[in-house]
C-alpha cells in the first residue's frame, strides 16, 4: 500500500487535485471534512472544545465553528490545543480508512507535519500557487476579508519533513494545465 499526502496552503488548489483524483477512481481522505465529522460525533472532543474555548464552543445545536475559528486563528496557544485534540483522532481514523481502500490512497491535508500525518505517508504531492492567487481565490470562495485569509495562511505554514524523499510539485497558477501534471505524477507513483 502506498499513502500519498496532497498538501498546499489554503487556496492552492489541493481540493481540486483531490476531486480530480476521485473522479479518476482513486480513494482520497479529506482531513478537513473528516475532522469536522469526528468533531461532530465525539463527546470527548466536545468536552475538550469547552475546556479550550469555553461553553460557547458547543451548544445543543452542535459545534460553534465560527466562534472557535474567530479565536483559534488569532491565538496560537488555543490553536495548538485544538490541534492536539483533533489531530490524533483524525490520524487514527485515516489509518483505519487507508487499510480498507486499495493499493494507492491519497490524503488531503493542510498541515502535514504539524498534524503528525507526515509519519503516516510515503510520498507528498505539493500543490502550489502564487500568494496573491491564493488570497483572491479564498476571498471569493469563502467571502472572507484579506486580513482573515492572511491569518489562515500564516497559521498553515506547511513544511515537508526531511524523511519524506518522494515529493511531486504540482503548479496550479491558472496558466499551467493541472490534469497532465496529475496524470504524469500518477504514472510515476505506479512505477515506484
Amino acid at each position: 500500500m502506498k499513502r500519498i499526502a496532497i498538501i498546499g496552503g489554503i487556496g492552492s488548489g489541493k481540493s481540486v487535485v483531490s476531486r480530480l483524483l476521485s473522479l479518476m477512481g482513486y480513494p482520497v481522505y479529506d482531513c478537513d471534512s473528516n475532522a469536522k465529522r469526528l468533531m461532530d460525533e465525539s463527546e470527548d472532543i466536545h468536552r475538550g472544545l469547552v475546556d479550550i474555548f469555553g461553553p460557547s464552543a458547543v451548544s445543543p445545536e452542535g459545534i460553534n465553528r465560527a466562534y472557535i475559528a474567530s479565536i483559534a486563528f488569532k491565538d496560537a496557544e488555543k490553536l495548538s490545543k485544538l490541534n492536539s485534540l483533533v489531530h490524533p483522532a483524525v490520524l487514527h481514523d485515516f489509518d483505519r480508512w487507508a487499510q480498507q481502500n486499495g493499493e494507492i490512497v491519497f490524503v488531503e491535508t493542510a498541515i502535514l507535519s504539524e498534524s503528525g500525518m507526515s509519519k503516516s505517508v510515503d510520498a507528498v504531492w505539493s500543490v502550489e500557487a502564487p500568494l496573491e492567487c491564493r488570497v483572491e481565490r479564498v476571498m471569493v470562495r469563502n467571502a472572507m476579508s484579506r486580513e482573515d485569509v492572511m491569518q489562515r495562511i500564516s497559521s498553515q505554514a506547511t513544511t515537508i519533513p526531511d524523511e519524506i524523499t518522494s515529493v511531486t510539485h504540482l503548479i496550479n497558477d491558472d496558466s499551467h494545465a493541472l490534469i497532465p501534471q496529475i496524470v504524469a505524477a500518477i504514472q510515476r507513483e505506479h512505477r515506484e
